[in-house]
């Protein structure tokens, strides 16, 4: 059965729960879509700038581009202006009748609003209220701005490039939101299933300078683990200046000869037995201590095949291999058709686009893309009315410009 018809027949595992989203750019927009993927009702609550992400890279109409498109499907759009006391009175409407509230505004900005903890546990005693931001409130960086690159400095991420590369640099990829945001994804899962064991909702707070501490430091602590330290930080396999792709003859490709198994394989392959009764390389132990000159080795070796040879060579030996792909090739790789990764759809205002399915499959409750990412204000009549409001109230909230519905789509 094909990931369409199973979503058309099954719902997803958070079916009937709702996520009020007040988050933007990419941590706490790829938790709720992710949310929103496993059939939560999430309603996204823009001001009437929009997300900032909205205006990132190309776009065929306002609002609409391309990262905003990857990380907003399967929401409802509406946009509440919180400065204004109708505003921020629907929105509290909307957080009476929510399971999970969702946001990265910091902690001050919300008691400010009226949206600390205490208040909307008032109302609403089994939300679960959970708060993606850049530091601890316990500790003194609380309330300080956070952004992804930032936070990479801060957990030493850019200082573990240069000591491989000679000079610090930020990794290309967000991943410090993206590690937040699944971070906060699985905190909201254990949050309400033990909200069905106690019947009580609860705060949580997703830090992403703690959280990505943990993550680097868990490779990184290394000899720091001990008192007194065995070595010094920093796990040598991953800082090796020979860790990368290694260059053949008519390209690159990632190979990693690891385990015992593999680099048993690999000198058996090249007739170089002698290799193996070399005590730098005898256990994994010995080729950590001499990782340099063991990746040395391989690199030089990989210099002569081309890629197709060293790819048929490595599988028949059963040792991990992979081409290196770019992210264009990547789109096109045959795996990711085989499990249909990729799909492209018709955007009801963007024409055509591709679209990333749901990674995975699920027996009986799969995840699914049900609808594509909204115009900005999309759904904002549709949700109003749904928290209680009449026709007539909707119009005097437009008018008065607590509310607003889409403006035009040309781009």
């Amino acid at each position: 059965m094909s990931r369409k018809s199973v979503a058309e027949t099954r719902e997803g595992p958070l079916a009937g729960v709702r996520v009020v989203d007040l988050t933007g750019v990419v941590m706490g927009p790829f938790a709720s879509q992710i949310l929103g993927d496993f059939g939560a009702d999430v309603i996204k609550v823009e001001s009437p700038e929009g997300d900032t992400v909205r205006h990132i890279g190309p776009s065929h109409s306002k609002g609409m581009g391309p990262m905003y498109l990857a990380l907003n499907r399967n929401k409802r759009s509406i946009v509440l202006d919180l400065r204004h006391p109708d505003g921020l009175a629907a929105l509290k409407r909307l957080i009476e009748r929510a399971d999970v509230l969702l946001f990265n505004l910091r902690p001050a900005s919300m008691g400010r609003l009226g949206l600390a903890y205490e208040e909307v546990a008032k109302v609403n005693p089994r939300i679960v209220y959970c708060g993606a931001y850049g530091f601890g409130e316990a500790g003194r960086y609380a309330g300080k701005p956070a952004l992804d690159d930032l936070i990479q400095g801060a957990v030493s991420l850019p200082s573990l490039v240069g000591r491989v590369t000679g000079e610090p640099r930020y990794l290309p990829t967000n991943l410090c939101d993206r590690t937040t945001g699944l971070t906060a994804v699985y905190s909201v899962l254990a949050a309400l299933y033990a909200r069905e064991k106690t019947g009580r909702g609860q705060s949580i707070e997703v830090p992403m300078f703690e959280t990505m501490t943990q993550f680097v430091l868990s490779d990184h602590m290394f000899g720091q683990t001990f008192d007194p330290p065995l070595a010094d930080a920093g796990y040598v396999r991953l800082l090796a200046k020979d860790r990368r792709p290694a260059k053949t003859k008519d390209g690159y490709i990632c190979v990693l000869i690891y385990i015992d198994k593999h680099w048993k394989n690999f000198c058996t392959m090249l007739g170089r037995e002698d290799m193996l009764v070399d005590p730098r390389f005898l256990r994994m132990s010995d080729r950590t201590r001499n990782v340099d000159a063991l990746y040395a080795f391989v690199s030089e070796t990989m210099l002569t095949r081309t890629t197709a040879q060293w790819m048929d060579a490595l599988t028949a030996a059963d040792i991990p291999v992979t081409p290196m792909h770019t992210p264009t090739s990547l789109m096109e790789d045959p795996h990711l058709a085989d499990v249909g990764l990729f799909e492209w759809i018709d955007h009801p205002t963007e024409g055509r686009i591709r679209q990333m399915n749901v990674p995975g499959t699920w027996s009986d409750t799969p995840p699914s893309v049900r609808r594509p990412a909204p115009l900005l204000g999309a759904d904002t009549r549709e949700v109003l009315a749904e928290a209680g409001y009449g026709t007539d109230e909707i119009e005097r909230l437009l008018k008065g410009g607590a509310a607003r519905e889409p403006e035009t789509t040309a781009g």
